[in-house]
């Protein structure tokens, strides 16, 4: 409740009640703690995952080379479901997860059916030759053309297939989350 609206391609509001306050938290400094766990939630609603698969993520991201936090956006950013939301095949991130349960998506010409496949580069994404499929995709890009789409993957349009360039630089995710604060977070779980 008390998060701000995060960026990215998503079609909730966001309401404020104006004749609410919240005295109790109003005037108080915020804790280390605190800080740590808003920045750790924003980071779970953003990408819609629990808190073992984030913790996971953050261990994963420990054992390899460069910043432990850059590491795990990264690795976040390259799930299949997210590549898919970036590519525009989907509006939200819960609409991409279905598409990939529900089996409309191939990567390099295999069917997926799990949300958290890792996308490495010069994977190809396309759909199911399937009626439903190919109407789902097309109407969800249509209402997608206004967002800034990222540099680590393109869609061709004529095609309709959507190649992974790249890993994705930690300049390209649009997300206003502190990773260092996350990492510090879990450095007391893991």
């Amino acid at each position: 409740r008390r998060l701000p609206r995060l960026p990215g391609p998503t079609q909730k509001t966001h309401k404020k009640k104006p004749d609410f306050i919240n005295r109790s938290t109003s005037s108080k400094k915020a804790s280390k703690y605190r800080v740590r766990l808003e920045e750790k939630q924003k980071l779970r609603f953003h990408y819609g995952l629990t808190e073992r698969q984030l913790l996971e993520y953050v261990r994963i991201a420990r054992g390899a080379k460069g910043s432990t936090g850059q590491v795990s956006l990264q690795s976040l950013e390259m799930r299949s479901d997210n590549i898919i939301l970036g590519l525009g095949m989907a509006p939200t991130i819960p609409g991409a997860r279905q598409m990939v349960n529900h089996k409309h998506i191939l990567v390099n010409s295999c069917t997926i059916n799990i949300p958290s496949y890792r996308c490495k580069p010069k994977d190809i994404i396309t759909m199911r030759n399937r009626p439903k499929s190919q109407a789902m995709i097309t109407r969800n890009r249509d209402s997608s053309r206004k967002y800034k789409k990222p540099n680590h993957s393109t869609f061709h349009s004529s095609q309709n297939i959507g190649l992974v360039n790249q890993i994705i630089d930690r300049e390209w995710i649009d997300s206003k989350i502190k990773e260092l604060l996350v990492v510090e977070y879990h450095s007391r779980q893991a």
